[in-house]
């Protein structure tokens, strides 16, 4: 009986995160146009950083796709186990390594500024911010386990976006009205070192179950 439910629960955590990797792809595409127009950071970043977590949500999809293939095989839960954790380790890699461009990007943006067409980058943050809260509530509504490390780093992913469209509006709103244009560059560095912490953290703990080395405090 557990097997079925944890099966239904993979079932639509793979229906969900489709979902997610479509809405997700247009507002990327929007977001990487916009942003280099209007010459906005904040908003450049958030709509690659989008692009990784679109890819990361398909190593999601993947591992979802290939655990259902293997719900009745032996050894089911561990392989399961196994496939999740990895595709969580993967797309932290992805988060660590958007994490460090950002960082890098918005550094170099302090020493060359760049103008900025503030109403048509905030008009498309707003939108990103409403495409992550959409995300957001598709991938929390229902059950998930708490130790699915896949699903985990699919939702983290979804709230760095998050976090990534409220600072760039919180920056493009105040650098309009008050004229603090480098406000849109120390977002991102803080956009950039909170991904960077949630990273670190959950490539550990999915490094923990690879490596078996959660067994040896049991």
């Amino acid at each position: 009986m557990a097997h079925h439910h944890n099966d239904n629960i993979n079932n639509e955590n793979q229906r969900k995160t489709l979902i997610v990797i479509i809405l997700t792809v247009l507002t990327m595409v929007a977001e990487i146009v916009c942003g280099y127009i209007s010459h906005s950071m904040a908003l450049f970043a958030d709509g690659w950083h989008m692009g990784t977590h679109a890819f990361a949500l398909t190593i999601a999809f993947c591992a979802y796709f290939f655990i259902c293939k293997i719900q009745n095989c032996p050894n089911c839960d561990l392989i399961s186990e196994k496939i999740s954790s990895f595709a969580g380790y993967t797309s932290s890699l992805f988060l660590l390594f958007t994490a460090l461009w950002i960082l890098i990007e918005s550094f170099l943006r302090f020493i060359h500024p760049l103008n900025i067409s503030f109403n048509d980058a905030i008009l498309v943050a707003i939108i990103g911010l409403a495409v992550n809260a959409v995300c957001a509530f598709i991938m929390e509504h229902g059950h998930h386990d708490e130790h699915d490390y896949n699903f985990k780093a699919a939702y983290i992913h979804i709230l760095t976006d998050a976090l990534t469209s409220i600072l760039a509006i919180i920056a493009l709103v105040v650098g309009k009205y008050f004229g603090l244009y480098f406000l849109d560059s120390l977002m991102g560095v803080v956009g950039g070192l909170l991904i960077l912490i949630w990273s670190i953290k959950l490539i550990i703990s999915t490094s923990k179950i690879l490596l078996d080395l959660d067994k040896l405090n049991q």
